[in-house]
């Protein structure tokens, strides 16, 4: 989700724990061992100041910083409202087919579906696409085109629909296409950067021994030079980028994969923590301390490779965090405010024209709203299994409703939340995970380090609206 117009936040020169720690603003510290500096946070408004321990008794004793932030937090308060529960779908995750040619570990669409499924034939897709540019028509604002993103299981297995469809509808929507690159020879590369298409790759280590521990063919063997290949072909085309999922196959793999996709110059990429929706993905969970700890030295290895080399590799999912944080309505992702985008920011289609809240949903029946071509598209986004996810705030699941950091995190997954704690009151599976990397995001406002790990021009067109 690209956004808004404004950033705000407060003084920053580090270092903590947090803790679930009731409502109101609160002082907590940002990193255990290190005490000269305390995060002062408002968990309903996400308003955030580094205050140093020296100061406290000024800064808070004075009044000057709270009397300031009473005086905005009613903008600050309306801003997050209209962040959770104001915004209309602008994107689609549409799967042209149920099918893959890969089985990988931890894939959230059931095995059956992938091995056997069915391909939307090409004119149910022209008309599904059709349908979609109609209901946009309706909701988006003027001027703004929305997002369709065909993704998976493979959509380059339904190659030629998807290739008409983004011809016939270019002036219409922004496409890209998330794809495993087995079949993103030279011709389909060229088609995709001749009509600026997003692109999305998937490579889970930087060798075929660790990559090939979790993402292999339904025979088994590895495709981590199919991806090489592609990444080679991508150099120099701006709108790339490559998803590594994290497990517990690669954890320890994850500095030198970040030194991989760095030296063949991904514009960026994302480091997934595996979402545990369905029961296989669970077997390959990594533990949220190794999780953590992994993660955040592949975060400094980043840092390492920009100071040296004058090129940022942004970690996507990390860089939405520090936006959370400096300035909420930029995020560009969805899944770490609650209510995620599911159902609200974005919606997913099934080859048979289910619509789904999100992607992790499709092999789900349950989360079924209704389908495209038969049902109002407006109808479906307030069904049911739509409100389940819609209507999942942080404030209704405990320990999330005492905790400082509940808007910078938003405990995701809803998905995982339902199939694997029990239900949509529950957290998913890494909520200490996110803690840390909360907890690391404010050690780099702190060191005035965040600069690094976004993109340029980041805030371009943005006004700060609080600033101590």
């Amino acid at each position: 989700m690209k956004s808004q117009d404004s950033k705000h936040g407060g003084a920053a020169p580090s270092r903590g724990c947090f803790a679930n720690s009731g409502n109101g603003p609160t002082l907590v510290p940002i990193e255990i061992g290190h005490d000269d500096y305390l995060a002062l946070i408002d968990p309903d408004t996400a308003f955030w100041s580094l205050v140093g321990r020296g100061d406290l008794a000024g800064t808070l004793g004075g009044g000057k910083l709270l009397n300031a932030y009473r005086r905005k937090a009613a903008a600050f308060a309306d801003e997050m409202q209209t962040l959770r529960f104001g915004l209309k779908p602008s994107a689609v995750y549409f799967n042209p087919t149920e099918r893959c040619n890969l089985d990988c570990k931890y894939c959230y669409i059931p095995r059956d579906m992938r091995r056997d499924g069915e391909h939307m034939p090409p004119d149910r897709l022209m008309d599904a696409l059709a349908r979609l540019k109609a209901f946009f028509a309706r909701t988006a604002p003027k001027g703004r085109r929305p997002q369709i993103v065909f993704h998976g299981a493979e959509p380059m297995l339904a190659r030629e629909a998807v290739f008409a469809g983004i011809d016939a509808f270019a002036d219409d929507f922004l496409f890209g296409v998330q794809t495993n690159a087995t079949l993103l020879d030279e011709s389909a590369v060229k088609f995709l950067v001749d009509r600026n298409v997003s692109i999305g790759l998937s490579l889970d280590g930087p060798t075929s021994a660790t990559a090939d521990r979790t993402r292999t063919t339904w025979a088994g063997r590895g495709v981590f030079d199919h991806v090489v290949a592609a990444m080679d072909r991508l150099r120099g085309y701006a709108n790339w980028s490559v998803i590594a999922t994290v497990t517990s196959e690669n954890l320890r793999s994850l500095t030198k994969l970040v030194d991989f996709f760095h030296r063949h110059e991904a514009p960026t990429c994302m480091l997934n923590v595996v979402r545990c929706t369905l029961p296989a993905s669970r077997k390959v969970k990594p533990d949220d301390a190794s999780a953590a700890k992994y993660f955040i030295a592949a975060l400094d290895r980043t840092y390492e490779l920009f100071q040296r080399t004058g090129r940022k590799l942004p970690v996507a999912n990390f860089a939405n965090i520090l936006l959370a944080i400096l300035a909420p309505t930029a995020r560009r992702l969805m899944c770490d405010i609650s209510p995620c985008g599911g159902g609200r920011c974005f919606f997913a289609l099934a080859p048979d024209g289910g619509m789904f809240p999100c992607s992790e949903f499709i092999g789900l029946d349950s989360f079924r709203g209704g389908n495209l071509f038969t049902d109002d598209i407006e109808s479906v986004l307030a069904s049911k299994p739509f409100q389940l996810v819609t209507g999942r705030k942080v404030e209704d699941i405990d320990p999330c409703r005492r905790c400082a950091i509940r808007h910078f995190c938003g405990s995701p997954c809803p998905a995982e939340a339902h199939e694997m704690n029990g239900g949509m009151g529950r957290t998913g599976a890494f909520c200490e995970f996110y803690e840390e990397q909360v907890r690391y995001a404010f050690r780099q406002i702190a060191d005035s380090r965040q600069e690094a790990f976004l993109w340029d021009d980041w805030d371009a067109g943005m006004k700060t609206t609080f600033a101590v």
